[in-house]
């Protein structure tokens, strides 16, 4: 078998395991990508950011620790969770991140009861120097050996806009890099027809919601909407992970093989209890899934106004 087939398969099989919740087989698989790479190639310069590995299986408890967040801000919401645990065993602990994303992950450390993690405004032209210890923030589960059930539910919590009560927060757009996660908006109008809804897209929408002209991207502004909606329906995107991270009620619409973080064949996943799964039963069937979100909102709506 070659280098490139091995690693096709090795990242089948560690895709499988994180899918099982068999987090020590994945962390297996992760050890043995690690004896297996070259110490010359960590962080390479050469590759573009979310390519780039980080962390060389050295020891970080008493050493001071640079978290570098290389990957989408999805990512980085979901393994901020991990930041207060490895504060706890640290020296000290410094976090590189999105500017746009600095407010939140203070409010995940404060949440958490931690202090004194230094926050770095990540500029790609000029990263911070090397600490004694870096790893990159989806690296942490692997490197804590730390599994979703070992951070505290909801881990964000921010101050909450004004909204009508029962407001619906709405995201269909996930990036032009995988334009198959993006749903069709005009499939969501039904939705709009139930509730009072609010666009989390940061574009004007033809859909009837409460703010025609968009979501301003700004990260806290875009986390205090999402606070005060009772119900988020999102496109494996951002909001996701910002609603579940919440602990809001979230319905997340997946492609039929979605991303290596969501089970397959299941409506629940560990990284986030308070979210439900829509996945297409084959692919591109989007008109199914929102068929069937509108179908569980409408119930939903009709046992609320029976209490």
């Amino acid at each position: 078998m070659g280098n490139r087939a091995r690693m096709t398969d090795r990242t089948h099989r560690w895709i499988a395991a994180m899918r099982a919740q068999d987090y020590a087989a994945a962390w297996a698989i992760s050890d043995e990508a690690l004896a297996q790479r070259d110490a010359a190639s960590r962080d390479d310069p050469a590759l573009p950011y979310h390519l780039r590995w980080v962390w060389d299986g050295r020891d970080y408890r008493g050493k001071h620790c640079l978290v570098r967040c290389y990957h989408g801000l999805g990512d980085t919401i979901q393994f901020a969770r991990f930041l207060p645990l490895l504060a706890e065993r640290t020296a000290s602990l410094r976090v590189e991140a999105d500017p746009r994303l600095l407010p939140l992950i203070d409010a995940v450390v404060s949440k958490a009861g931690g202090s004194g993690i230094g926050l770095i405004p990540f500029d790609p032209a000029r990263p911070a120097a090397p600490s004694d210890c870096d790893i990159e923030i989806t690296e942490l589960d692997f490197a804590l050996r730390a599994t979703p059930a070992d951070a505290r539910l909801p881990y964000l919590s921010v101050s909450q806009a004004l909204l009508p009560r029962g407001t619906v927060g709405l995201c269909y757009g996930a990036g032009a890099w995988d334009s198959g996660r993006c749903v069709p908006p005009d499939l969501l109008a039904p939705v709009c027809s139930l509730a009072p809804c609010l666009t989390l897209m940061p574009e004007p929408t033809a859909l009837d919601v409460l703010n025609p002209a968009g979501c301003p991207f700004d990260m806290e502004t875009t986390a205090a909407l999402t606070a005060a909606t009772d119900l988020v329906i999102t496109a494996d995107t951002m909001i996701a992970h910002l609603a579940g991270a919440m602990g809001k009620p979230t319905w997340l619409l997946l492609k039929a093989e979605p991303d290596w973080r969501w089970p397959v064949g299941s409506h629940r996943t560990p990284w986030y209890p308070s979210m439900h799964i829509y996945a297409q039963s084959a692919p591109g069937d989007w008109a199914g899934v929102l068929a069937q979100v509108w179908h569980d909102l409408a119930a939903l709506r009709f046992r609320t106004a029976e209490r």
